[in-house]
């Protein structure tokens, strides 16, 4: 009986960041850099992204840094998908934990897609020109517990968007914080990311040849010019959510359940439900869905596994994998092998 009641309680908990969802005015593709919010790692992304209460391993970096100050050794996290539209999508995190001083965080984002053939008006076909874009972050983060019960973390990321012989630059942090209630463990985390300065793109690709007065005979008819775009925002991201294990009593087993509310600049608010079995921390399944609410949106169903092996009592690995449904686009397969000593 007192489990049942456990479990009705805390999915009732789970359920009560739905009364945080309001806007429902989309600002889809309104922001630069875009890909600072593909989620990390195969673990959360199976958990359908409700993450931010959880944050309890390397993937900490990018859902929630304040996680990465509970972490009693060093992780190395390397991440890679296939994503949509034959593009490569790679993370790589480390994080050093220095006792008394903090725990440290290195991560290393990168977006990229093979060479591209220029096609003009005139050359629709192409005209034997290639080029490239991609996208990169560099951050920088540290967490530490206030209490043992609270953590705070930040970031700070310097981003880079290319496209052929133009580029745009900026400078972003992430914030933080951790706090685990004494109301059967639960755990409520937040996060806010990619607060920062605008992007504008600039390079000799803006150099173009104007005519200012094209009804004037005689004049320069090929002065040279830049063109200037918009400076555009950074894909501001607000996370609330809670989590907990509903099997606290069952030795050797664990069924965490979480729930995170969004709040992005550009998209509606929405919610992600994500759920965790692990048998004696060696053998994990999880099943999820993103972007709840959110309508016109792709994202829906995710699911995975993994294993965890010891070599040592502070040595081991451990490999992910993720499924995650994009509707009518491609689905993604996601793996994530994760180094922890």
């Amino acid at each position: 009986m007192k489990m049942r009641q456990r479990i009705l309680i805390s999915v009732g908990l789970l359920l009560v960041p739905g009364l945080l969802l309001g806007q429902r005015i989309s600002k889809v593709g309104t922001t630069a850099a875009p890909f600072l919010n593909i989620g990390v790692g195969a673990r959360p992304i199976a958990m359908g992204g409700a993450y931010v209460s959880v944050a309890e391993d390397a993937t900490a970096l990018f859902w929630n840094v304040a996680g990465i100050a509970r972490l009693p050794g060093n992780q190395v996290l390397l991440d890679h998908a296939d994503w949509i539209a034959d593009i490569n999508f790679d993370y790589a995190g480390l994080i050093m934990n220095l006792g008394e001083l903090g725990v440290f965080g290195l991560t290393f984002t990168s977006l990229s897609m093979g060479d591209m053939e220029r096609t003009t008006e005139f050359e629709p076909d192409g005209n034997g020109e290639l080029f490239s874009a991609g996208s990169f972050a560099i951050g920088v983060s540290y967490a530490r517990n206030l209490t043992d019960r609270f953590s705070i973390g930040f970031t700070g990321k310097y981003i880079s968007e290319k496209i052929m012989n133009s580029s745009a630059r900026g400078l972003a942090i992430d914030i933080g914080t951790l706090y685990t209630t004494p109301f059967y463990g639960m755990k409520l985390g937040m996060s806010i990311s990619n607060f920062g300065t605008k992007m504008q793109m600039t390079g000799r690709d803006m150099l173009v040849q104007y005519d200012i007065d094209p009804i004037r005979h005689g004049n320069n008819a090929a002065l040279n010019a830049n063109l200037e775009t918009d400076q555009y925002e950074l894909p501001l991201m607000f996370r609330v959510g809670v989590s907990v294990d509903v099997l606290q009593a069952v030795a050797g087993q664990r069924l965490l359940l979480a729930v995170d509310a969004l709040h992005p600049n550009d998209n509606v608010e929405s919610l992600n439900l994500g759920a965790e079995y692990s048998f004696e921390d060696l053998v994990f399944l999880r099943l999820g869905y993103k972007r709840l609410f959110s309508r016109d949106s792709e994202e829906g169903l995710t699911a995975g596994a993994g294993l965890r092996y010891r070599f040592l009592s502070n040595l081991g690995v451990r490999l992910d994998y993720a499924f995650q449904s994009f509707g009518r686009l491609n689905n993604v397969n996601r793996f994530t092998f994760l180094i922890y000593f």
